[in-house]
């Protein structure tokens, strides 16, 4: 049986559009993001819908599951500073998997010269972006490349040797909201490829289910309302990590850990006011990371 994002577009990519969007909305600084462009790929009842102050705060408050809007807002913003980090770098190449509404190649278009940047998805999802792009008259930047796999008939890496990604560059891997939706084997072939192409210092950064959500065992802050949504979506949850194996798991790989970020330690950096009291509970599901090929 094909799975939903083989043959409409991801509604898991839609429903992290609509966060960044009304993330850009926000007053509050602390929940205001800078993604102008998430707004724009929206249809235009939903723009309209977004701009009105109750909607937000039924979005936040109501549809969401509990602590998902805010894990959306750190996530963009952790890999926000990775990606315009790498750029500072001098990385030759940033492949971006699962791009699904991705808006940085344009966001920060005016810091990536000398970057190629590769966004790879399944065709529907891709395609619906790039026809928000067309109907919005949003430009794609000349060193944009879209390449579309259908992973059950077309490789990896022949796609990415079709696409012109080059082996052994400098290059940043983006894993947004992606690993968990393979199968354990995926994730070990997909990490294999990045280790594969990755030249000397290239970094991958990603997040990660905790395995204790698949098990279902309810301990961690908006697991139950999260796990149900997913569900519900036809995109269901595939693979996760033992935090507690998790330096043995990047090893496995040949990656040596830059940076981990959970639940509590994203509400640390991203959710304090200036008398530091916590204002936001993130989602506790997932973690982030930061990893150097080794």
């Amino acid at each position: 049986m094909k799975r939903r994002i083989e043959t409409k577009t991801s509604k898991t990519a839609q429903w992290t559009c609509v966060s960044r969007a009304v993330s850009f909305l926000e007053s509050d600084k602390l929940y205001r993001s800078n993604d102008f462009l998430a707004l724009q790929l929206l249809p235009k009842f939903l723009q309209i819908l977004l701009k009105i102050p109750l909607f937000r705060t039924l979005y936040r408050t109501v549809f969401s599951p509990k602590g998902i809007y805010e894990y959306v807002i750190a996530r963009t913003r952790y890999i926000d500073t990775v990606f315009q980090q790498a750029l500072a770098d001098g990385f030759e190449q940033i492949l971006i998997f699962g791009a699904g509404f991705d808006t940085r190649s344009i966001r920060f278009q005016a810091q990536t010269k000398g970057t190629t940047i590769f966004e790879l998805d399944v065709h529907n999802t891709q395609n619906a972006k790039i026809l928000q792009f067309q109907k919005r008259n949003i430009p794609v930047p000349t060193n944009l490349v879209f390449v579309a796999i259908d992973f059950e008939q077309e490789t990896l890496v022949h796609k990415l040797a079709e696409a012109g990604f080059g082996r052994n560059k400098k290059s940043l891997f983006v894993l947004e909201g992606l690993l968990m939706y393979l199968h354990p084997q995926a994730v070990d072939e997909t990490l294999s490829v990045i280790r594969q192409y990755a030249g000397p210092q290239s970094r991958i950064v990603f997040d990660y289910l905790q395995a204790s959500v698949l098990r279902q065992e309810n301990q961690l802050y908006g697991e139950k309302e999260i796990y149900q949504r997913v569900a519900r979506a036809a995109e269901q949850w595939r693979s996760a990590i033992e935090p507690r194996a998790f330096k043995k798991f990047l090893a496995s790989h040949s990656f040596r850990i830059i940076d981990h970020k959970n639940a509590e330690e994203l509400e640390e950096l991203y959710f304090k006011n200036q008398e530091g009291k916590g204002l936001a509970r993130i989602n506790g599901t997932h973690c982030l990371v930061t990893a150097e090929i080794v």
